[in-house]
């Protein structure tokens, strides 16, 4: 679906992004990460057609930007992060007059802005003005213009920017509708656990480098091996098994530090990784300590960014 090789922009001598590679594929929900700064919208404003690249190539569905772009904006919703509204035009108004402006006809406008305004949850609020909408009403009515030509890759900058918690619980269900309806979303966001939860696949932008892009379980299993280990003990009589354990494990050149997070668990930082785990459980066991279970202290994807952008 979406082919980027090399892409570059400069703007003046400032390298805002530097040869990104990337490939998205169909009915994927794709997350773009990446601090302020990073080229995430420079990245999304060139594939929506709206800025030229200084250097590389992409292709929409085998469209290339910036040879073709009357076609790739037929293939391509965009929704930036500020976006203007029409207060005068209630809410189907403004979706027929942006369906208008792509060529559909009468008898389409009218089902598909009902089709949309029903997608985005808006039905009740059809002959509402639109600036008597709330932020995320807004937000969701923006979605539903992005859609108005049914485009086969949709890119969301900050769609959920501003917005309480229960209507961003909204979004992240319209966006799990167009996954289901076969769309290819490219969606940044600053709220990360969120990213996490909803998307098949991330890309991760530092300083207009591409520091990672896989799959969300790829990233975890990345990062996992310098997550610490939980370990928790079952409770005993006469001296208590944590407190046996804590002394073992500070006499273990491979443990970096202990903290216990729970009367009867201990979180271990190691140095190494999967080997070090099994040789610190091994000293455990030896020493018949009982363990109720142990796994790796889950890691957010807000820390994980942290750290990736960090080490880059």
């Amino acid at each position: 679906m979406l082919k980027i090789e090399g892409l570059t922009r400069y703007y003046g001598n400032f390298l805002a992004l530097d040869h990104l590679n990337l490939c998205i594929g169909d009915g994927e929900l794709h997350g773009f990460v990446g601090p302020n700064g990073a080229g995430k919208t420079t990245t999304m404003r060139i594939l929506a057609t709206l800025l030229p690249a200084s250097s590389g190539y992409a292709e929409i569905d085998g469209v290339v930007i910036g040879k073709d772009n009357r076609k790739a904006r037929t293939l391509v919703g965009y929704m930036p992060d500020f976006f203007g509204v029409y207060d005068n035009l209630k809410s189907w108004e403004y979706l027929d007059f942006y369906a208008r402006c792509y060529g559909i006809r009468k008898k389409d406008r009218q089902r598909m802005t009902e089709q949309l305004l029903e997608l985005v949850g808006l039905t009740d609020k059809r002959e509402a003005y639109v600036n008597s909408l709330s932020r995320g009403m807004k937000q969701r009515l923006c979605l539903a213009h992005a859609l108005i030509h049914d485009p086969k890759l949709l890119i969301l900058d900050e769609p959920a920017s501003g917005m309480d918690p229960r209507a961003r619980a909204e979004m992240k269900g319209i966006l799990r509708s167009l996954k289901d309806m076969g769309k290819t979303v490219l969606i940044s966001s600053h709220i990360l656990p969120e990213l996490s939860e909803m998307c098949d696949s991330l890309t991760i932008l530092d300083h207009g480098k591409l520091i990672f892009s896989g799959t969300v379980e790829a990233l975890a299993l990345k990062m996992n091996g310098d997550a610490p280990l939980d370990i928790r003990f079952t409770s005993g009589c006469g001296e208590r098994p944590i407190d046996r354990a804590v002394t073992l494990l500070k006499e273990n050149p491979l443990v970096l530090g202990i903290t216990q997070e729970e009367p009867n668990m201990l979180r271990v930082r190691l140095h190494g990784e999967e080997a070090a785990c099994a040789d610190v459980l091994r000293m455990l066991m030896r020493e018949e300590l009982p363990i109720a279970d142990f796994h790796r202290a889950p890691m957010n994807l807000e820390k994980v960014f942290m750290e990736v952008t960090q080490n880059a």
